[in-house]
């Protein structure tokens, strides 16, 4: 059985897994699609010291993690690859005995892999790309709307096109499932399931985001940006990749003041995590059951509620 943890940013997701993880003999595999880069590690929130737990049977032990740091900055990581690299991890830790734990607040990643979903690798259009250049995220919003429509698809929402690049990607990718268009698609193997979600209140959702933003800040996410731009990595590919990315290059390449980029990121951080719970809160009326716990827990009562639902 894989146990779901999910919830928006900031909601205390990866210490949860990861204390479920050392009482149970787990390992814990991402379910975010930024933190496959390398190297982009404050700015996606990879918090890899959550990942040492200092209570319980493992204690001082780093509890194992799958799918974080697995590409290079500047490739544009999709869902395809995404299906396959879990499938992976999780018939390896099945094959050695141990519990496999989905983590993670990237909606589209953890419905594909629930539900199997049938996708197929569609390759870069050219001529497409060409013709949707100059369109504003607005227009290219409407179009994905209607290619949805006409697809019955449920492959794309505002969480993942909120820059004009990711809105083209994903119009090739629902052109691509069309007619003659369609490549060979990748066989997701299902597997039983329960999905437990974090649930925090609005307002403290909020504080938590603008005090961790501003301790991102402190920790130096800036020189993390001006860093991968001084690698070489083309701004817009930063900026392809949204929220942290987005402003601070944006910041960092002069078209945003300090204030400017703080006070419109705080803003899109705060609309992406309500955009994740519209997600999760869809995925309950497309079937799923997700067994809430309050964030505000103490952490073992919270590891207990999930022992008591999965009988682990």
């Amino acid at each position: 059985m894989l146990i779901t943890i999910l919830g928006p940013t900031a909601s205390g997701k990866t210490p949860l897994a990861a204390h479920l993880a050392a009482e149970i003999g787990g390992e814990i595999i991402s379910a975010d699609s930024r933190q496959v880069y390398r190297r982009m590690d404050i700015g996606t929130g990879k918090d890899l010291s959550d990942y040492k737990v200092e209570s319980g049977k493992r204690k001082g032990e780093r509890i194992p993690y799958h799918l974080i740091d697995i590409c290079e900055p500047g490739t544009k990581y999709n869902l395809f690859q995404y299906q396959q690299d879990f499938q992976k991890a999780y018939d390896d830790i099945m094959a050695r005995g141990r519990q496999p734990i989905l983590c993670g607040g990237t909606g589209l990643y953890i419905e594909a892999v629930l539900k199997g979903y049938q996708l197929s690798p569609v390759p870069q259009n050219p001529e497409l790309r060409a013709s949707l250049e100059g369109k504003s995220l607005e227009e290219l919003t409407v179009m994905l709307k209607e290619l949805k429509r006409q697809n019955g698809s449920n492959m794309h929402n505002t969480t993942d096109v909120d820059t004009a690049q990711r809105a083209i990607r994903a119009i090739e990718i629902e052109l691509g499932q069309q007619g003659d268009m369609k490549h060979e698609a990748f066989n997701m193997k299902q597997t039983p399931y329960v999905i437990i979600g974090i649930d925090i209140d609005r307002d403290l959702r909020r504080e938590k985001i603008t005090r961790r933003l501003k301790a991102r800040l402190d920790e130096g996410m800036i020189d993390e940006v001006r860093g991968l731009l001084a690698e070489g990595i083309p701004a817009d590919d930063l900026i392809y990749y949204g929220l942290e990315y987005k402003y601070l290059t944006e910041y960092v390449i002069g078209r945003l003041t300090y204030d400017e980029m703080f006070r419109q990121l705080e803003i899109a951080i705060h609309q992406f995590a309500k955009r994740q719970m519209t997600w999760f809160r869809g995925m309950e009326r497309r079937g799923f059951t997700i067994h809430w716990i309050d964030a505000t827990l103490p952490m073992q009562q919270k590891v207990a509620q999930i022992r008591q639902l999965t009988n682990i």
